[in-house]
């Protein structure tokens, strides 16, 4: 990777991560076109290990991340193995790395609601998907937040278009935790 001085680097698993953590931060006054902040969807966590070696050879750059939690343990031994020996998740918020519960698609459910998501559902021509979805056997008798769930992440093409859409609705109030810590990690980074 080729940074100039006083880059940030945000290391996430996805492109729809990315998308929700690019909104965040622009909504924060952050230029994430402009080199200086970059959100790299690693393409999945399995390469963090990798990507932070490489942020780990140029000192000028300032990595930050977010994971799922149960993605959490790849997360620590790569910190660990790049020479950052953290072994909870406090000391890995102390460095810029944050947990999100589940994953993010649950952190956005459980901020905006299932009538938020519903209603992204809708804008984006997928609702009528969904209520046959929530026909199906396996997932009738489910709660609608884990039929939601479940829905968003499956589909071409749907996580991405729904967690974008659902990010733009994020306020500083409905933030979940993990996003607002990372956005404010990358905010003292860059001051």
């Amino acid at each position: 990777m080729e940074n100039a001085a006083g880059h940030v680097v945000v290391l996430v698993e996805g492109r729809s991560d990315a998308v929700v953590v690019e909104a965040l931060a622009e909504a924060r006054g952050l230029d994430t076109t402009d080199g200086i902040v970059r959100v790299v969807a690693m393409g999945g966590v399995t390469n963090i290990r990798a990507h932070l070696t490489r942020q780990t050879r140029e000192a000028d750059v300032h990595a930050l991340g977010l994971c799922d939690a149960p993605e959490e343990r790849h997360f620590l031994r790569a910190l660990q193995e790049t020479g950052r020996p953290v072994t909870t998740r406090r000391e890995m918020a102390a460095l810029g790395f944050f947990v999100c519960v589940q994953d993010l698609e649950d952190e956005l459910l459980r901020a905006l609601g299932p009538e938020a998501v519903e209603a992204a559902l809708s804008d984006l021509g997928h609702l009528s998907r969904f209520r046959t979805f929530q026909r199906q056997p396996e997932w009738r008798d489910r709660r609608l937040h884990d039929q939601l769930h479940r829905f968003a992440g499956s589909g071409s093409g749907r996580k991405l278009a729904l967690a974008s859409r659902l990010a733009r609705q994020l306020t500083p109030a409905t933030t979940p935790r993990p996003l607002a810590e990372l956005v404010e990690g990358v905010l003292s980074a860059v001051r």
